[in-house]
């Protein structure tokens, strides 16, 4: 096994494609495929199967195998960036995943400084839903990824608390209360949003001892408002998706109070590369503990 083939069998499995791949790495199309055959020849098992109509599809042992390559091209950057910090050089990939708002908020500045600093530095930036995340750390497709919780699979720092309100269109008599009690909200009808609200206004309820049942489930904050807009009822959303609110809603405070938590979250700290950990240190600068709600 050699390198070169690791990054082919990883580049074809992200792209689906060995013309792809092979684009990407510089490789001719025989080259590509000489390449596979000699690796699959080598452990004596598929990893690929061809398909004329599907394209290119991982074997369960591809599968099993794609994020054990992960980690190993994970460890080849790592002795890259070691034997560069010798020389006196930065350099190194870190590839961030982040839902939407997070990723809005975090990442312009904090990539701002560490390119600043470390021009030799290079992202590689998913965006994603929570569930998506949560599967891209597991399969080692990130690095590092803003996560809420549940977290427990993995080694988690905390980064921000964000106060969580009810959005709510200014005609409705609830609009005039500067706190409304969550009790009161359940009467009306509820917007769940998936982009990762639902453990902790499913949390909410139960402190609340109101009973929680949505009438309508949407996959965005977009949607969300724009479905208040009409009508239609209200959503919980975080201070950061409402930096900026359309006409006609307003947001209110909640009895009790409800925040989710953002955090960094790795598979392993101790594991994590150089490049990684500045980007960790440097979070943690922009953003650092007193600025945090409590």
């Amino acid at each position: 096994m050699t390198n070169t083939q690791i990054k082919l069998f990883v580049k074809i499995a992200e792209t689906g494609s060995f013309t792809k791949a092979g684009l990407e790495l510089n490789m001719t199309q025989p080259a590509v495929s000489r390449a596979i055959s000699s690796l699959e020849s080598e452990l004596d098992i598929p990893l690929l199967l061809r398909d004329r109509r599907s394209g290119v599809r991982l074997t369960e042992a591809g599968q099993r195998i794609l994020v054990l390559f992960r980690e190993i091209l994970g460890t080849f950057a790592k002795v890259d960036q070691a034997v560069a910090d010798e020389k006196g050089l930065q350099v190194g990939t870190i590839r961030v995943g982040a839902f939407p708002v997070a990723g809005a908020h975090f990442l312009p500045p904090i990539i701002a400084a560490i390119a600043e600093k470390h021009p030799g530095i290079e992202f590689e930036l998913h965006e994603g839903n929570i569930d998506e995340l949560r599967s891209w750390l597991e399969t080692r497709v990130i690095d590092i990824a803003f996560l809420i919780p549940p977290d427990d699979d993995w080694e988690t720092i905390p980064l921000y608390r964000e106060k969580m309100y009810a959005v709510i269109r200014e005609d409705n008599p609830l609009s005039r209360l500067s706190v409304i009690p969550v009790k009161q909200l359940a009467r009306e009808p509820f917007i769940t949003c998936k982009a990762g609200y639902e453990p902790p206004i499913i949390d909410l309820f139960e402190r609340a001892g109101a009973p929680f049942q949505s009438k309508y489930i949407v996959q965005s904050v977009s949607m969300a408002l724009r479905m208040a807009e009409e009508g239609l009822g209200y959503p919980i959303l975080s201070e950061l998706a409402l930096k900026t609110l359309p006409p006609r809603l307003v947001k209110s405070e909640l009895e009790p109070e409800a925040y989710r938590d953002i955090r960094l979250a790795v598979p392993s700290l101790h594991e994590a590369s150089h490049a990684v950990k500045l980007f960790i240190r440097t979070t943690l600068s922009l953003f650092p503990p007193q600025e945090r709600r409590s």
